[in-house]
């Protein structure tokens, strides 16, 4: 069932994807060759606490750290830990804040220094998929309408979207209905309504778009070795279009 949420929690929601948006750009100001992965988590655990809010990743499901640390062929669900950041990286970032009984969530990928010319279209390319994505997010569309815009823009530029993992519903659970996958057909399921809040996240590979699992069981990565990136904003859909919770997490 999906819940539309009232102009009430819409602005707890807010608030909370304020937090994620600071904390996002707080690590990205702070992500360079050789920062152990572990600091960086330490830095959003702080700030995301001194906010009052919680880092909502931190033991969901079992996970283990507060947030979740992806490098290059990384796709989502990454550990930090005593791993170091190398020049040329490509860094994953996806955070998630509970506070007042709501979560908000968002993602973005930052190079490590100088990286090649491929790697920063695969974030420019994947970014722009997002902000794509956006202008379907109004009510009366469609739900495929984000998943198509996504999927097109992407394969169009050469790479290919994640299949196996998907966007979601946000509100008092992390994860709500609808799925949001990233490829599809345009104009079919679910018609958005005001009301719903969306984590909108495309994941996108630089070759295959099959993904496996590490041994550590939380870490998907490219079956092939190519490297991905993720994007993530938490939106509100409204009739006049989408307003992104999360905002400016990116600058």
């Amino acid at each position: 069932m999906i819940e539309l949420k009232t102009e009430r929690e819409i602005q707890i929601i807010r608030r909370n994807g304020r937090i994620v948006a600071e904390t996002l750009k707080l690590l990205g100001k702070n992500i360079r060759p050789g920062m152990k992965t572990k600091e960086l988590e330490r830095l959003a655990e702080h700030f995301i606490k001194d906010q009052g809010a919680y880092p909502a990743f931190k033991g969901y499901r079992g996970f283990p750290s507060s947030v979740c640390i992806s490098i290059n062929e990384e796709v989502v669900h990454g550990i930090p830990g005593e791993r170091i950041i190398q020049e040329g990286d490509i860094v994953s970032v996806d955070i998630g804040v509970l506070k007042d009984g709501y979560y908000a969530d968002g993602a973005c990928t930052y190079p490590a220094g100088e990286i090649s010319w491929e790697a920063q279209e695969l974030i420019t390319v994947t970014r722009q998929a997002l902000e794509n994505a956006l202008a379907f997010v109004r009510e009366g569309r469609y739900l495929s309408d984000i998943s198509h815009a996504i999927q097109s823009f992407v394969e169009k530029n050469g790479f290919s979207v994640v299949r196996d993992l998907v966007g979601h519903g946000i509100g008092k659970r992390m994860h709500e209905e609808p799925q949001i996958p990233n490829f599809g057909p345009p104009a079919q399921g679910v018609m958005l309504k005001k009301g719903m809040v969306l984590a909108i996240e495309p994941m996108v590979n630089m070759g295959s778009y099959e993904i496996e699992t590490k041994e550590d069981h939380w870490t998907i990565v490219t079956r092939d070795g190519s490297l991905s990136a993720h994007f993530e904003h938490t939106v509100a859909v409204t009739e006049n279009g989408a307003e992104v919770l999360t905002v400016n997490s990116f600058d």
